[in-house]
């Protein structure tokens, strides 16, 4: 648990401090920022977002960032999500899920429900009804910051708290692709994609574990792990990113078809586990490969996403904010309640309504998906503008839940307790 600690608090403080340098950039000097930020690094590319004057595409820093290394930071999340539903033992498979993926849909359409009957009663529904899914975030490794605050290490909340958020980003990597193409949809390119899937696996995955069938010492795929590695699944993903790029699909998600075709350990030890880290596998080794430069690539992504002019803030800003920090807690507690107690699902032993409630209030922080959101939502302009503001200030959800959790009493648990966290 110490490790996942060390992760998240990693990954956090590189956020912030970018999302900071970006907030102050902007408004001392924004001619200078928003200069850097829509920098041309290579003009008539074949990758980069398309110049609709020109016909040519554009790969600027922005592109650079937000469509092709935030694809790493995607695909690390798939990896979790693909292990929790596929994997035996993975926290999303059974029962023991049920009550937090019905949750997770309470968690999704509060916010959605409230944000559009917010837009409604401002007279925008109009302007800013495409930016729904902009408060359907909920930011892993903030809110697990968060919960451990208020509920502490061993509490079974953190637990549930997990398999919501990483449930959440399944759903969001889903609203991303069908709900907002990059660009014109040419779906036949998705094929080029599903072939780098299949023909990665079947020749560096499948082909040498049948070659090796009977052989105790598996020299084949000993050798293909050994000699070429990362390698053949590095060019597959950066076929299917093209692959989705070109399909008009955001490109930030182009290598979730090749996580599952990555070798895997036979079952999971739960969502961002520290074991995993130790584990021979291909897949948690590139895993493990990936994390620092990742880091890196949030701290770049808070840099040129982050930096609006406080005079942005309007309507917008505040309907994003409300549809997070009202939206969130009521779907959660009321779609959790009806799991638990309507359908008799239950929940988590050592885990009341209560608790139930107060981690809706911790879910309400949406930052890290919420900016991105916002990003491919709205067109650059002062509506982009202003729902990143209702993102950034949805960290303050963080002191809600803190109070939240001292009104009602919220008993926190500092001994680890991995059997109930899902994380052992």
């Amino acid at each position: 648990m110490h490790k996942v600690w060390s992760f998240v608090s990693r990954y956090s403080v590189l956020l912030i401090a970018g999302a900071g340098v970006a907030l102050v950039w902007a408004n001392v000097a924004p001619e200078s920022y928003h200069h850097l930020v829509h920098l041309p690094l290579l003009t008539g590319s074949p990758i980069g977002a398309m110049d609709a004057a020109t016909g040519q595409r554009v790969l600027t820093l922005h592109y650079l960032v937000n469509d092709m290394a935030m694809a790493f930071f995607f695909a690390l999340a798939g990896k979790e999500v693909w292990e929790a539903v596929a994997l035996k033992g993975g926290p999303l498979r059974g029962k023991k899920a049920l009550t937090p993926l019905i949750a997770t849909l309470g968690g999704m359409a509060g916010p959605v429900a409230v944000y559009l009957g917010l837009a409604a009663a401002f007279g925008l529904f109009g302007q800013i009804a495409h930016g729904w899914a902009i408060p359907t975030a909920t930011d892993i490794a903030f809110s697990y910051l968060v919960g451990r605050i208020v509920f502490g290490a061993g509490h079974p909340a953190i637990g549930f708290l997990l398999l919501l958020a990483i449930a959440d980003d399944a759903g969001g990597l889903i609203i991303l692709a069908i709900f907002y193409p990059s660009g014109d949809l040419a779906p036949a390119w998705l094929l080029l994609s599903l072939v780098a899937a299949f023909g990665v696996w079947g020749l560096a995955n499948r082909l040498p574990r049948r070659l090796d069938a009977g052989r105790a010492d598996r020299p084949v795929s000993s050798w293909v792990r050994d000699r070429l590695g990362f390698w053949p699944y590095l060019i597959a993903g950066a076929i299917s990113w093209y692959g989705f790029q070109q399909a008009g699909i955001h490109p930030a998600l182009g290598l979730l078809p090749i996580v599952p075709t990555i070798p895997h350990a036979d079952t999971d030890f739960g969502v961002f586990a520290a074991g995993e880290s130790h584990r021979p596998d291909l897949l948690n080794r590139i895993e493990h490969a990936l994390k620092p430069p990742v880091e890196g690539v949030l701290f770049l992504f808070g840099l040129l996403n982050a930096g609006v002019e406080f005079g942005a803030i309007s309507a917008p800003t505040w309907i994003v904010l409300a549809a997070l920090v009202i939206g969130k807690p009521m779907g959660i507690f009321a779609m959790g309640t009806f799991a638990a107690r309507g359908l008799r699902l239950g929940l988590p032993e050592g885990m009341t309504l209560r608790d139930l409630f107060v981690l809706g209030c911790v879910a309400a922080i949406g930052f890290t998906v919420a900016l991105f959101v916002a990003s491919v939502a709205f067109a650059p302009g002062a509506v982009q503008d202003a729902a990143k503001m209702g993102a950034l200030f949805s960290l303050g959800a963080s002191v809600i839940a803190i109070l939240a959790g001292r009104v009602l009493r919220v008993g926190r648990e500092t001994r680890f307790k991995t059997e109930t966290a899902g994380m052992g």
